[in-house]
C-alpha cells in the first residue's frame, strides 16, 4: 500500500514554529493554492482560491500605487530642494553685475537648464552698454513684447509661468542657442506699478524638461522671490 513522503523534520517543525513565513512568500502560496486546485479536480469551483485570486490583484495594485507614491514624493522634495539652493544662490550677489552673471552661471545649473535669459520691456530705442555687455543674460524689447510671446498671438489669459515644447526657441531671446532649444519655461515677471513687465526664460535642449502637464507652484514661488529682488535692483 502506497503512503505519501512524509517531509522532513526538522522542516516541518521550522513551518509550524514559523507559518507566518509561508504566508508571506507570494511564491510558495501561488504553488500551494494551485497544489490544492489540481488535488480537488477540474469540476469543482473554489471559491476561496478565486477570492485570493482576487486580494493578490488587489494589493498588486496598492504596492504598485504605493511605489508612485514614494516615487511622486522623492521628486517633489528634490525639486523644492532644487529652487531653495537657487534662490539663496540668487540672493548672494552684492552688485547687480555679479547678479546676472550668477543668472546665468550658478543658478542655470542649479536648475539643471542650458540657457537662461532675462527679458525686459523698455521704450529706449538706444542700446544701453550694459545691456550690451550682459547680452548673454540679458535682453530687451519692445513694449508688449513678453504679452505677445507668452499668447504667442492668441487671445488668451497670460499666466505667470507657462511651459512649453518647441521645434526651436525664438531667435530674438535665444540667439545662436535658438536652433536646438526644445522646451522652455517662462516665468511672467512685475516690477511694481509704473514699471514695465519683464520676463525670465529658461531653456532647455530636452523636449521633456518642461511641458504643459507638468506642476508649476515650485517655479511661481521662484517668480515671486526673482520680481522682488529685481525690484531691488531696479530702485
Amino acid at each position: 500500500m502506497a503512503t505519501n513522503p512524509r517531509m522532513e523534520e526538522a522542516l516541518r517543525d521550522r513551518i509550524i514554529s514559523d507559518p507566518e513565513a509561508i504566508l508571506e512568500d507570494h511564491d510558495l502560496m501561488r504553488a500551494l493554492i494551485s497544489a490544492n486546485e489540481r488535488a480537488m479536480g477540474g469540476n469543482i469551483v473554489d471559491l476561496r482560491g478565486i477570492a485570493m485570486e482576487r486580494l493578490e490583484a488587489r494589493l498588486d495594485r496598492l504596492e504598485d500605487t504605493h511605489r508612485s507614491v514614494i516615487a511622486a514624493a522623492y521628486e517633489n522634495l528634490a525639486g523644492t530642494n532644487q529652487i531653495h539652493r537657487a534662490i539663496l544662490k540668487l540672493l548672494d550677489p552684492v552688485s547687480f553685475e555679479d547678479f546676472l552673471k550668477g543668472l546665468g552661471g550658478e543658478v542655470a545649473d542649479i536648475l539643471r537648464v542650458d540657457v537662461v535669459k532675462l527679458v525686459l520691456e523698455t521704450v529706449q530705442n538706444e542700446r544701453d552698454p550694459a545691456i550690451t555687455r550682459f547680452g548673454d543674460v540679458l535682453c530687451v524689447a519692445e513694449p508688449g513684447f513678453v504679452g505677445e510671446y507668452l499668447s504667442q498671438g492668441r487671445n488668451v489669459p497670460l499666466r505667470q509661468v507657462t511651459l512649453r515644447q518647441m521645434q526651436q526657441g525664438t531667435p530674438a531671446i535665444y540667439g545662436e542657442s535658438a536652433d536646438w532649444i526644445r522646451s522652455e519655461a517662462c516665468l511672467k515677471l512685475d516690477f511694481g506699478k509704473g514699471r514695465l513687465p519683464g520676463m525670465l526664460v529658461m531653456g532647455a535642449e530636452d523636449p521633456h524638461l518642461f511641458s504643459p502637464q507638468q506642476g508649476t507652484d515650485l517655479l511661481a514661488f521662484f517668480t515671486g522671490v526673482f520680481e522682488r529682488t529685481m525690484r531691488r535692483w531696479l530702485s
